[in-house]
């Protein structure tokens, strides 16, 4: 919030100015109880000992300091055995309503990323099938985390790395071809491992539309009309695919084909690399990767003996991949399945010369337990229940399906309730925040009716009479939106976003109920809570964009 980094940078100047050091332990933060004011910190008492004084004396010398600096400040106060506490005059908040009014849907928004490059991959699933809701939370998550990192300053790349090469494909386009035996009525084995084949009914679907198109593809020889199959049904699920996201309001600027980095020599490319750098080494007919210096367990198969290679080897060229092009930082959104794996590819990325803190995060998504009414929807096609993103997205909507992806933080299960995310109640997540937003429009488009227009942007004279505990309290809570954007990108996580919007929208919902704008006599007051209130709802609307969400003029 402005109030913390203006405090903070005016103390850290007078410690500097007395031949300080900033201490480690200080801490500037908002208190819980209003009655302690605005802002609190401990830095007398942990900078006591070098001042060489008693914290009092200390934190006396530091307010003394800071009032002369800010003349905005109501009150500072020493309170216990040497906390400060500052309180801010009303015209400070105040000016949050016209910062709002002069950067609209750029309020919150900053230049911390200071244009770090990032690539953010996500959804990847492997094109064998139709996407499930655990894809989808993931794809809420990795667009909404692009659209945060964005907004606070940072130079985003979205991807899905296509899973197009080895075994699985395979095995798809078997399933496509044993299915188009079966519906042209020939002999037809299928495998007794379930494992060893797709048996979806889309692939059935996919069977059918190839002979549609083709009739004389089942007369080809068996190993050339696998790979007809292969490539067909690859192709027209991708397709399903990117149709799906496209309508969740997902983006990916690149789809990239692990097939590419296999025949293009790229894999052999990294081995050699590794290998040159004393890190691939041969063992029982296998090619390894001596992971295990750099922390992993032990070390790692990259091609096997049979000559298949590892996900593991393709893993390893995509990343350096991704280094080689430029990028500082790589995000990857993996499913919780995948949590053993992250300490592995830690390793790699070391491995390749890169910081394995800074240059690469993994965001953990965990699963969706689907509910209606508050009861467990049993998770198969055949039942004739929900399994894939798209028959939710057709059932709730893309809005509803997004924000509760994003009601949780990532890497816990999520309970998603599909009958309470379509009632139009305040138990509702989706449409409590919404509401919020379309209330406000509702409010202002009465004031209108009435003859009471408010200028595009106000003066501090007619926001001078925002004084009242309610309207500080919205206000603070408004101008938190700031702070809550540039920590929930540094810990890149979106979900923060959310809780957010959950506490702002109940703060506009209580601030609605107790002072009823437009019943008051005077027009002055009046127009100042319209003012405020319109530009809450503009904060609402940037935030929920960050979620992919729309901002409902009206409901």
């Amino acid at each position: 919030m402005r109030d913390i980094i203006l405090i903070e940078k005016a103390l850290r100047g007078i410690v500097a100015e007395n031949g300080w050091e900033w201490p480690e332990k200080a801490v500037l933060e908002t208190p819980k109880d209003v009655k302690h004011g605005d802002l609190a910190t401990n830095l007398a008492m942990v900078l006591s000992k070098q001042a060489k004084a008693a914290p009092r004396a200390v934190a006396e010398k530091l307010m003394a300091a800071v009032c002369e600096k800010f003349p905005c400040l109501v009150t500072a106060e020493i309170a216990g055995p040497g906390f400060i506490n500052f309180t801010f005059a009303p015209s400070f908040w105040q000016e949050v309503v016209m910062d709002v009014e002069e950067q609209g849907r750029a309020f919150g928004s900053s230049r911390s990323g200071d244009g770090r490059r990032i690539n953010v991959e996500y959804v990847s699933a492997n094109p064998t099938g139709p996407l499930h809701i655990g894809h989808g939370r993931g794809a809420a998550v990795g667009d909404s985390l692009t659209r945060l990192l964005r907004f606070a300053g940072y130079d985003v790349s979205t991807e899905y790395y296509i899973n197009d090469a080895g075994r699985q494909m395979r095995l798809l386009g078997d399933s496509v071809y044993l299915r188009m035996r079966e519906v042209c009525g020939l002999p037809v084995q299928f495998p007794e491992d379930p494992k060893g084949w797709y048996r979806g009914d889309y692939i059935i679907d996919i069977a059918k539309e190839m002979l549609e198109k083709d009739p004389k593809v089942i007369e080809l020889p068996e190993d050339e009309a696998k790979n007809v199959c292969y490539e067909y049904a690859c192709a027209q699920i991708l397709a399903g695919i990117k149709e799906d996201l496209n309508e969740f309001r997902v983006e990916h600027q690149v789809w990239f084909s692990e097939k590419s980095l296999v025949d293009g020599g790229k894999v052999e490319e990294a081995f050699d690399k590794l290998r040159g750098m004393g890190l691939v080494y041969d063992k029982d007919d296998a090619v390894w990767l001596a992971t295990e210096q750099f922390g992993d367990d032990k070390d790692r198969v990259l091609r096997k003996g049979d000559g298949y290679l590892t996900y593991f080897a393709s893993d390893i060229a995509y990343h350096v991949n991704k280094f080689e092009r430029g990028f500082d930082e790589s995000i990857d959104i993996w499913g919780a399945d995948h949590h053993g794996y992250v300490p592995r590819m830690r390793a790699a990325i070391q491995c390749m010369g890169r910081d394995p803190q800074n240059d690469f995060h993994v965001v953990l998504i965990q699963m969706v337990n689907l509910m209606r009414g508050g009861e467990p929807v049993a998770m198969s096609t055949r039942a004739g229940e929900f399994v894939t993103l798209r028959e939710v997205l057709d059932d709730v909507g893309a809005d509803a399906a997004r924000y509760m992806f994003l009601s949780r933080k990532s890497d816990t299960p999520l309970d998603f309730d599909l009958e309470l995310v379509k009632q139009r109640s305040m138990d509702n997540p989706v449409y409590y925040v919404q509401y919020a937003h379309a209330r406000v429009a509702a409010l202002l488009r009465r004031a209108a009716d009435r003859g009471v227009e408010l200028p595009a942007k106000c003066t501090a004279g007619m926001l001078a009479c925002l004084t009242s505990a309610d309207d500080l309290a919205l206000l603070r809570e408004a101008d938190r939106f700031r702070n809550v954007v540039e920590d929930s990108a540094r810990a890149r996580a979106a979900h923060p976003v959310s809780f957010y919007l959950n506490e702002l929208a109940s703060r506009l919902h209580s601030y609605y109920a107790n002072n009823p704008v437009l019943s008051g006599d005077d027009e002055s007051v009046m127009k100042a809570r319209l003012a405020l209130l319109r530009a809450v709802s503009v904060v609402i609307a940037n935030g929920l964009a960050l979620l992919g969400v729309s901002a409902p003029e009206s409901m």
